[in-house]
């Protein structure tokens, strides 16, 4: 169950792999020379909301009612690319500050063989560096494989908007909206945590379903249940 957290206070987050997300902060303390264990730095909150974790406790972060994405290391985001400089290439994802995209951060890419984006370039991106003093950076590959894992340009679809909520939502495995949607029609979709989501269908009556559904059962919008969203789908001609 969720808990309310305030700025400074601290959380119990710890995890052999423990990822922060946004609202949370380690600690910088002094740390002894003894050879006893080694401890885990201590976990601040960094804004006020809701602290929330994942199944397996090693991803933390605060649930705030900001409306703007604030970067955080590993996270995956929808972008846009918005212009070029040298060799990277600037990118939109929502933040207080656009985010770079080396031209190599591509599975396979080379200088002589690179993605040959654009301005309204759609990707599919993750969030390689993420600090307040600095722009975020993306790359487009699994960090441990350097695969592309699904990561990179998305072609045709249609982007629309969420609340941050929503999209962490729907990127849990658990939530019943995508599955349910992908048994009534084929359908392709990417989830940003920065409150966007990417879709591809086949037939536009189908996109806007989609769209529908997200706006209804988004908790800034509708918060509509299950039972609801099946009623509100057998209302529409697909």
């Amino acid at each position: 169950m969720s808990s309310f957290v305030m700025p400074g206070e601290r959380v119990p987050a710890q995890h052999v792999n423990l990822k922060l997300g946004p609202g949370l902060s380690e600690l910088s303390v002094a740390r002894g020379s003894g050879k006893g264990p080694v401890s885990h730095q201590p976990v601040v909150a960094t804004r006020a909301g809701l602290l929330n974790h994942s199944s397996n406790r090693s991803k933390w972060w605060v649930e705030g009612n900001s409306r703007r994405y604030v970067p955080a290391a590993q996270e995956s985001v929808i972008g846009v690319v918005s212009g070029r400089s040298g060799e990277n290439w600037r990118v939109d994802i929502g933040a207080a500050h656009p985010a770079s995209l080396d031209g190599l951060a591509f599975e396979g890419a080379t200088k002589r063989n690179r993605p040959n984006l654009k301005v309204g370039s759609v990707l599919y991106a993750r969030v390689s560096l993420a600090h307040k003093d600095m722009e975020p950076e993306l790359e487009c590959f699994d960090a441990q494989t350097r695969k592309a894992d699904g990561f990179g340009e998305l072609k045709g679809g249609f982007v629309t908007h969420c609340s941050l909520q929503m999209s962490r939502l729907l990127l849990d495995p658990k939530h019943f909206l995508l599955p349910l949607l992908g048994s009534r029609f084929p359908l392709d979709v990417a989830v940003g945590v920065n409150g966007r989501i990417w879709i591809s269908t086949k037939e536009v009556k189908q996109t806007i379903a989609v769209v529908r559904c997200v706006e209804a059962v988004d908790p800034d919008g509708g918060g509509m249940d299950e039972t609801r969203v099946k009623k509100f789908l057998g209302e529409m001609e697909l």
